[in-house]
């Protein structure tokens, strides 16, 4: 299933992806918030293990499960759609964190497909800081990533790296890109 209108923001925590994610929604553009964050804060209100300090195993088959539905939420959105954080960010997580690649995985990222163009957001050390969700070192989040970008461009995807920016220009850069083609 390709989506030409669905775009991922990707990359290491801590990078501005959810900030400018904010942008484009006030600006009156689809966003779809990143899996990750919704999960660990279910599971802490819960008391779930499904976490990525516990359980990552069991927290990765959510991300991926609520990936495919956010997928398949806005399947029908016919304008453009953009998503913090995809499948493939799954598929990735595993490879960083040392889990196998289920068949499940690979068939989800082989099903779902994205626009080619994909925006990587680096790690920003001015910007990075831990809190009750995100406990990465700026070191690791730098690693994550490294394997996110391994990871789209493994699945043939273009990754388009978004500069240092305030929030607004980073946020014009990505829809003037698109607009050039």
């Amino acid at each position: 299933m390709y989506k030409p209108n669905f775009f991922i923001i990707t990359g290491g925590p801590g990078a501005g992806k959810t900030t400018v994610l904010q942008e484009l929604r006030a600006r009156g553009i689809v966003t779809v918030a990143e899996v990750g964050r919704s999960i660990i804060r279910e599971q802490v209100a819960c008391g779930g293990d499904a976490l990525p300090w516990k359980n990552i195993r069991e927290y990765s088959e959510l991300m991926l499960r609520h990936s495919i539905r956010d997928f398949e939420n806005h399947e029908k959105i016919g304008e453009p759609c953009f998503f913090d954080r995809g499948i493939p960010d799954v598929l990735g997580y595993n490879r960083l964190t040392g889990l196998d690649i289920r068949n499940e995985l690979r068939n989800a990222v082989s099903y779902y497909q994205y626009n080619n163009k994909v925006f990587l957001f680096s790690p920003w050390e001015e910007i990075y800081c831990i809190d009750e969700e995100r406990k990465q070192s700026f070191e690791l989040a730098r690693k994550t990533c490294e394997e996110m970008e391994r990871a789209y461009k493994a699945l043939g995807y273009t990754v388009i790296s978004v500069p240092f920016l305030p929030v607004r220009e980073r946020a014009d850069y990505m829809l003037d890109f698109l607009q050039r083609g």
